[in-house]
């Protein structure tokens, strides 16, 4: 697939995609959105990937929804009696879902704005560096809208709901320094340091224990939902698949020889 709204990248076990929408503050419209959605994809079923990171070109990481009206936001459901469900179910949604389902570590770098959705994007995200340039936020209802893409899941489990609600009903954005007081970012860097401090991180999660990786990955977010005694039988089942792996042995006799483990996911 040809990419015109973001860039995709994939080297060293890492893929890297920008939101390439400057112009709009990375703003989605229905093109961008599948077009992540398909880089998403392919970094998924590439086995040579281990790690994604999501960022944004110019000011912004995400400004959330377009709506500055431009023709190329119109979408497909345009007309449509239902358009306003459908846009959001098979697009944002969408994007959300896949996100969920992604297996391998995904990192979001911060690098400006990221409010609404572009928010709601950075917290389907395993971990958040963000620059101490960056502002987080939730401005939907400032225009009358609603935290529809996912944040009103997302905003009170990682913030808590008294917190959540403040910063939706006042659309309150937040500094970097603030976002991490209140849960909503991993860590905050210098500006300058951002690229590089998110390759660092992805590079020590790509080095790792693939399988084991993505095992813990799925373990962490499915045992969210689960009773304890069903928790521990889901790690009783999933042991059965790393420790038979020839990943642990290499890590068992990496440790005996005083030596790097090379793991290959198998």
């Amino acid at each position: 697939m040809d990419f015109h709204t973001i860039i995709y990248e994939a080297r060293d076990a890492i893929a890297k995609i920008t939101l390439n929408r400057p112009e709009r503050m990375n703003g989605y419209s229905e093109p961008l959105l599948k077009e992540l959605m398909a880089a998403i994809d392919s970094a998924r079923l590439d086995d040579a990937i281990r790690v994604l990171i999501i960022t944004g070109t110019g000011r912004a990481f995400c400004a959330g929804g377009d709506i500055s009206g431009a023709p190329d936001t119109r979408s497909s459901f345009h007309g449509h009696p239902m358009r306003h469900l459908l846009e959001m179910r098979e697009g944002f949604h969408q994007l959300v879902l896949s996100l969920n389902r992604f297996d391998k570590p995904v990192i979001a770098a911060v690098n400006g704005a990221a409010v609404a959705g572009g928010l709601t994007l950075a917290l389907c995200c395993d971990f958040r560096i963000a620059s101490d340039q960056a502002r987080i936020g939730d401005t939907a209802l400032k225009f009358g809208l609603l935290c529809d893409e996912g944040g009103a899941y997302f905003f009170p489990r990682f913030m808590g709901m008294d917190r959540a609600l403040k910063m939706t009903m006042l659309a309150e954005v937040y500094d970097a320094k603030t976002a991490l007081e209140l849960g909503l970012v991993t860590e905050v860097v210098p500006h300058a340091n951002l690229e590089a401090r998110t390759m660092e991180l992805a590079r020590q999660l790509a080095d790792g224990p693939p399988l084991a990786i993505r095992m813990a990955k799925r373990m962490m977010y499915k045992q969210q939902e689960m009773t304890l005694a069903n928790a521990l039988e889901d790690a009783a089942l999933s042991v059965m698949i790393t420790n038979p792996s020839e990943d642990v042995r290499e890590g068992t006799a990496a440790f005996r020889a005083k030596r790097k483990p090379v793991f290959k996911g198998k």
